[in-house]
């Protein structure tokens, strides 16, 4: 690398993360290069796992006028000979696919498996591209793989030691609440006040059903007040075999499902997300299904 090539914005973080050996390691740079699209392979420690894909077309549109403006970080790829392994810049690798390029520009450093993970969680940090849940995911990989304080680690990434606790505690809830956060159907702020809640499913789906803002939220999670306005609905009372019902809906329906039962009767409320799910529901209610 020459003296005018410029330093890739995460090597800060990553060194902080990593220490002077990690900085050491990293100095042996192999150099900015074109590499064909078809010799780089995604990373194994990619902390996002969902893309959105309208702005991945945004993106390619922008590779397609002006070209790959940053290069990707990668590593020689520890199985594969004569290959490589992206560390940062997964998805501007897939814009150029999407775009039709056959060549980016890729900035190629020895990296070993744990600064592989490190880097690449940085860099998305960096850059706002994760969830709630994959942030949380990859603090806790990294407090596991490099054994550091929360204190530590909120250092190198640039937040507070209370936000990464708070971020950890996510990972706490149940799966399918877990799940809305990663879909964008709970906020953090949602999720962080369904934790006080005794059944944070159950409290999920009335929060989404109810279109609840955060602070009714807490008060549902506190049983303060009714946040639906109808202190009559013994909603947070359920029966047990009633929950379980709901559960099993759920579960056959791999939808979201809210029984609500007034004097003899009652309603259900059945939540989808995407028109192929509200076709997958109408397909199993129908004769044939």
């Amino acid at each position: 690398m020459t003296a005018r090539e410029p330093v890739p914005r995460l090597g800060r973080g990553l060194a902080a993360l990593l220490g002077e050996a990690a900085t050491a390691t990293s100095a042996d740079t192999l150099g900015v290069r074109s590499l064909a699209l078809d010799l780089l392979d995604p990373s194994p420690y990619q902390p996002r796992r969902t893309a959105d894909p309208t702005s991945l077309d945004e993106l390619a549109a922008s590779i397609r006028a002006r070209g790959v403006l940053q290069p990707l970080l990668a590593r020689p790829h520890p199985d594969l000979p004569a290959r490589y392994q992206i560390v940062a810049g997964e998805r501007r690798w897939r814009a150029a696919q999407r775009a039709g390029l056959h060549e980016v520009p890729v900035l190629v450093r020895p990296l070993t498996d744990v600064e592989a993970m490190a880097a690449a969680l940085v860099e998305n940090l960096q850059r706002q591209d994760l969830n709630p849940i994959e942030e949380a995911e990859g603090y806790r990989r990294l407090i596991n793989e490099f054994s550091l304080s929360q204190e530590a680690l909120g250092e190198a990434v640039g937040k507070s030691r209370s936000h990464v606790a708070n971020t950890l505690r996510l990972l706490n809830l149940p799966a399918q609440v877990q799940a809305e956060v990663r879909a964008g159907g709970l906020s953090a702020g949602h999720a962080r006040a369904l934790l006080a809640h005794p059944d944070p499913q159950h409290a999920a789906l009335q929060v989404i059903a109810r279109g609840l803002n955060v602070r009714q939220t807490e008060a549902l999670a506190t049983r303060r007040d009714d946040p639906a306005g109808s202190a009559s609905e013994p909603a947070l009372r359920k029966p047990p075999d009633l929950l379980a019902l709901e559960r099993s809906l759920a579960a056959r329906l791999g939808l979201q499902v809210e029984i609500s039962p007034r004097g003899a009767g009652g309603t259900v409320h059945i939540r989808y997300r995407s028109p192929d799910q509200l076709e997958g529901l109408l397909t199993l209610l129908s004769p044939a299904g």
